[in-house]
């Protein structure tokens, strides 16, 4: 009740090849915007879908954000870091197209979920890095945003529980499918790829949502420490006996929902 949605909505164009958002907000507008948040779904690097994310951007929406669910390019279509370019891409049209949705540009957060937890991470601590913009939209316009929730996305591949998979060639990990490459081949393209390298002091301020596997909080704690050096707020939140997709079910769902609206509001609407 009282939000708005807009379906296939073109953020970027890349040739012929079209890349699409679902645009969820409040039906009141307010003079100053609401803060925007773009929601990336998980699957590893190779699967899913935007739609998959649609009732938490629906629940943000009527909690006072404009949501968006965006489709980026998949490792069955794109090599890392195509994926990447398309996502921020999707942050530059969120800011362009700001005064048209009612969206505050100033504060623009990244959602994401398992692979794209990782991303959004990913897009939090490399903010404006020239290397990893790409060429899609309007490159006069910040990529950076101002909070990131990351919920079971890993910030380091190097991890053995990503890095050390794998052992059988005709059963490439998730992220020999997301890099072309195992780790073993090509480590430093893992290394580059993964966030907890690129922390530093205008990395946005990061919430962690984490299921009880440990195998999907990889390399957070030391992003935590990197962030408390620099002064920079994190929060985790570790809900027991879940499973890794625990957000899209009840009743975690729910807590997951709690947690995040609680930090969003902290770190966008009351500053």
């Amino acid at each position: 009740a009282g939000v708005v949605a807009l379906e296939n909505v073109i953020y970027a164009k890349d040739g012929d090849r079209e890349l699409h958002l679902d645009l969820f907000a409040p039906m009141k507008k307010t003079a100053n915007g609401y803060p925007g948040v773009i929601l990336i779904h998980g699957g590893g690097w190779r699967s899913g879908y935007r739609q998959m994310e649609w009732p938490m951007a629906q629940y943000l929406a009527a909690n006072g954000y404009v949501t968006a669910t965006v489709e980026y390019r998949l490792s069955t279509e794109a090599l890392y870091p195509v994926g990447v370019y398309d996502l921020k891409a999707a942050v530059r049209w969120m800011r362009e197209h700001a005064s048209k949705y009612n969206i505050d540009s100033r504060k623009i957060a990244v959602y994401g979920c398992s692979a794209g937890g990782e991303l959004a991470a990913f897009l939090g601590t490399t903010g404006d890095l020239k290397k990893f913009e790409g060429t899609l939209g309007d490159s006069r316009i910040s990529s950076r945003v101002q909070a990131v929730v990351d919920i079971d996305g890993v910030l380091d591949f190097t991890d053995p529980a990503e890095s050390a998979k794998d052992t059988v060639p005709q059963k490439p990990s998730a992220g020999k499918s997301w890099f072309g490459a195992s780790f073993k081949e090509n480590p430093a393209l893992w290394r580059e790829a993964s966030p907890i390298n690129y922390v530093n002091e205008k990395t946005a301020p990061i919430l962690f949502v984490n299921s009880s596997l440990p195998r999907y909080h990889a390399g957070r704690d030391e992003a935590i420490e990197k962030m408390k050096r620099l002064n920079i707020y994190s929060e985790v939140h570790t809900i027991p006996d879940t499973p890794h997709p625990f957000w899209l079910f009840h009743p975690w769902f729910d807590e997951a929902f709690g947690y995040i609206v609680t930090f969003l509001d902290k770190n966008l609407k009351n500053k």
